[in-house]
């Protein structure tokens, strides 16, 4: 493990305690503390292992909180207004997820419902439920490990980044056939996904897991 330079082979213990496996190789490293700021990678394939940061979980926990309120604006708010013909139509992300509740297209509604809004909410509450007592100083809420856990799991189903991405296509194409005004829905979504990029990119994973283990033996 290194943080500008490669670390000695030192002989692994057999325990397997005090070792990180890096993510990418499975190179197994001794965990050595390293100062604020810098980070530690693997010694074989340069994979970041971790990069402990001041004030990291603070933060985490207010994006996670921010993200959250951005994403109940985001839903409830109009998204887009469509005038075409002399007509205008406003319409909410909740309007969307209703579009397909009929018939056989209830099962789109339930997923574009689960993937966009549930899950994301969901998976903020929980990273703000097993971190935000330790921020105060409080050992970790009841199965604070679990939720952080299921939090991770879902990571790659929580698709709120994917979806505008996809509206911002979709608007490209509609442009030349109606005039389109993004809503205050479609800017609180935007400045969402960016919070949850950067509490992610925050999130430290073997500081959070470390300090959930310290904390919940102390």
């Amino acid at each position: 493990m290194h943080t500008s330079s490669t670390a000695r082979p030192d002989p692994l213990p057999a325990s397997g305690e005090g070792l990180v496996a890096c993510p990418v190789c499975d190179v197994l490293h001794h965990e050595v503390g390293i100062a604020e700021g810098a980070r530690a990678r693997c010694r074989r394939c340069g994979t970041l292992l971790y990069a402990p940061r001041r004030s990291a979980m603070t933060q985490i926990v207010m994006l996670a909180a921010t993200a959250a309120i951005l994403m109940v604006a985001a839903i409830f708010f109009p998204f887009l207004e469509l005038q075409a013909g002399g007509l205008s139509r406003q319409s909410s992300v909740f309007d969307a997820v209703l579009a397909f509740s009929e018939g056989m297209m209830v099962p789109l509604s339930v997923a574009v419902g689960a993937l966009i809004v549930v899950l994301p909410f969901a998976r903020l509450c929980a990273i703000a439920y097993a971190l935000a007592p330790m921020v105060f100083g409080a050992p970790p809420a009841a199965h604070a490990a679990t939720a952080m856990r299921w939090a991770e799991a879902v990571r790659p189903w929580a698709m709120a980044e994917i979806f505008i991405v996809g509206v911002a296509v979709a608007l490209v194409k509609v442009a030349g056939l109606a005039k389109v005004t993004p809503g205050p829905a479609f800017w609180a979504f935007a400045a969402l996904v960016l919070v949850t990029v950067l509490k992610d990119n925050l999130m430290c994973k073997f500081t959070v897991w470390k300090t959930l283990e310290e904390r919940r033996t102390s």
